[in-house]
């Protein structure tokens, strides 16, 4: 088995992606048997409203990254802004393990930190305080009991409106902050911060050398979203590799099984 870590985040899938939903399996069958991690970092899919309330797309997508599990690679999946509500009961159909943010793998003898990159932009404060609800356990268990046609209709709602907000702001709220990203590699004293979240695919070199730090240059790698093209990040031992590929034409796929 190959010690390759692969890392994809913002696929945004839906039934009416069927490209993204193709490359996501075509991803998966070229690079079976042929790494030892999968990190999906957030967002995989556009909306999740309970574990209980999966249809076909999903239920293929689990398949998919189960066979993949099987054939030898560990699968994590962390939350996003969009999937936060996705559940054990879900990542076990997966074969997949649940991480959270500020997940670290071990890269010899330094450490890779794992993030989906929502809490970077923290210049977005009407945002954050929505995750801030959103993400409290009272919350979460009080609109997982709701029957699955209300909570549809307010992921619908909520959708709409986060478009009309993203329409007025500003490309710098809705981008990380420089303070939180270099609070973040001296706080988890990392030289090497992977997340996405943004859809600005980048690496960033940087240099956090001040009177209270000895960090030096670090790293900061942004995965893009699979919209025009699929993207991924490649670790092999302690180099880290952002690469992008043409999705199939959406108009040459029938089905999803």
């Amino acid at each position: 088995m190959s010690s390759r870590r692969l890392f994809i985040s913002d696929l945004h899938i839906d039934q009416s992606r069927t490209d993204i939903i193709y490359g996501l399996f075509q991803f998966l069958e070229r690079n079976k048997n042929k790494c030892e991690a999968l990190y999906i970092l957030g967002d995989l899919f556009e909306v999740w409203i309970g574990d209980d309330a999966i249809a076909d797309t999903e239920m293929a997508v689990a398949s998919k990254l189960r066979d993949f599990s099987q054939h030898g690679a560990s699968v994590f999946i962390m939350h996003g802004n969009r999937d936060f509500l996705i559940g054990n009961e879900y990542a076990n159909q997966c074969g997949a393990t649940i991480i959270y943010d500020n997940h670290l793998v071990k890269i010899e003898d330094e450490n890779l930190l794992l993030l989906h990159g929502d809490t970077l932009c923290t210049d977005d404060i009407e945002y954050l305080r929505f995750r801030e609800l959103v993400r409290d356990n009272i919350w979460q268990q009080e609109f997982l009991g709701k029957p699955i046609t209300e909570r549809a209709a307010y992921a619908r709602q909520v959708r709409e409106r986060s478009k009309l907000e993203m329409s007025s702001k500003s490309e710098y709220i809705m981008d990380v902050n420089q303070n939180a990203v270099l609070e973040l590699f001296k706080s988890h004293k990392t030289s090497k911060v992977l997340h996405g979240h943004t859809h600005r695919p980048a690496i960033h070199e940087l240099n956090t050398k001040s009177k209270d730090s000895i960090l030096g240059k670090v790293q900061r790698v942004v995965l893009g979203d699979w919209n025009e093209k699929g993207w991924y990040a490649e670790l092999q031992g302690k180099t880290l590799e952002l690469h992008s590929f043409a999705l199939p034409n959406e108009l040459s796929t029938t089905n999803i099984n």
